[in-house]
């Protein structure tokens, strides 16, 4: 650096080797002198400025980190939160609602009118509906569902379509809630065809955790549909035939499907006696 300021100095320092060494010299003693100057200047002092605030300044500072929140760029930072909370949400919810779609397709035929009884948000009838080119129909208590489906209301007594009209009834994770079972098996009889099928989910509480979990399903639904009975799987076995049903297929499921609702559960694939 002092060799660039000396040839900005001298643009000829070879002709003068003297007056280079007496510019060093002097650039030199003027570098010392500016040190010398800065460490004689007032330091700044922290307390003298801390001294001028007030509780009403502290006050001031604090409402404006609190208008922060406010600002229209923060609204937009929150609300993209929460919007990829929602569309995290719904991938799972559709996921499940797929696999379950999958499961059901294995035991149906092709084209089949399926009716989804307390269908939800319908994403497993709207899945249904493209994997087997199937004609569906969700049924639940709310006013309507998520997924772009034929979508009926009902009162949680009466199906609201016509005798021997489908080919498959879903009920998932549906009978527990039910407070007249008597009724809705007698429904499901009446909206079967003669060769048609019913699917069923439910959760079985073999063991104290299981009676654990379904204890909190109960407090959580008790309010919307009332109370929940649950029942272990020679309960159901025997209600199902006395109902007028054999058991064409069931199966044990993992507990671990739903990590939010950690209970054994059972598949059941039902087919209306011949008599």
């Amino acid at each position: 650096m002092i060799l660039a300021a000396t040839r900005r100095l001298n643009p000829a320092p070879y002709l003068d080797p003297t007056s280079v060494s007496l510019e060093i010299v002097i650039l030199f003693i003027r570098h010392r002198y500016c040190q010398l100057l800065s460490m004689l200047q007032p330091s700044f002092s922290i307390s003298e400025t801390s001294a001028n605030y007030s509780p009403e300044s502290t006050g001031s500072i604090a409402r404006r980190e609190l208008r922060f929140l406010d600002t229209p760029g923060t609204n937009l930072w929150l609300d993209g939160i929460q919007r990829r909370w929602r569309r995290e949400r719904r991938r799972r919810k559709v996921g499940r609602a797929y696999d379950m779609a999958l499961e059901i397709a294995r035991v149906l035929p092709i084209k089949s009118r399926v009716l989804d009884v307390g269908c939800g948000s319908g994403f497993i009838a709207h899945h249904l509906s493209a994997m087997l080119n199937a004609k569906t129909i969700g049924l639940d208590l709310a006013a309507g569902a998520e997924a772009a489906i034929d979508y009926r209301q009902f009162d949680g007594k009466r199906f609201p379509v016509s005798d021997r009209s489908v080919d498959a009834v879903l009920l998932c994770y549906v009978l527990h809630h039910a407070q007249d079972l008597s009724i809705l098996m007698k429904e499901l009889r009446r909206v079967l065809s003669f060769a048609g099928q019913a699917v069923v989910y439910e959760d079985i509480p073999s063991s104290w955790w299981d009676r654990f979990i379904c204890w909190i399903h109960d407090l959580k639904w008790r309010k919307r549909t009332g109370p929940c009975t649950f029942r272990n799987e020679s309960e159901w076995r025997s209600l199902f035939n006395s109902a007028g049903f054999d058991v064409l297929t069931e199966r044990q499921l993992s507990r671990c499907r739903n990590l939010s609702h950690p209970v054994r559960r059972r598949f059941y694939v039902l087919k209306q006696k011949s008599s």
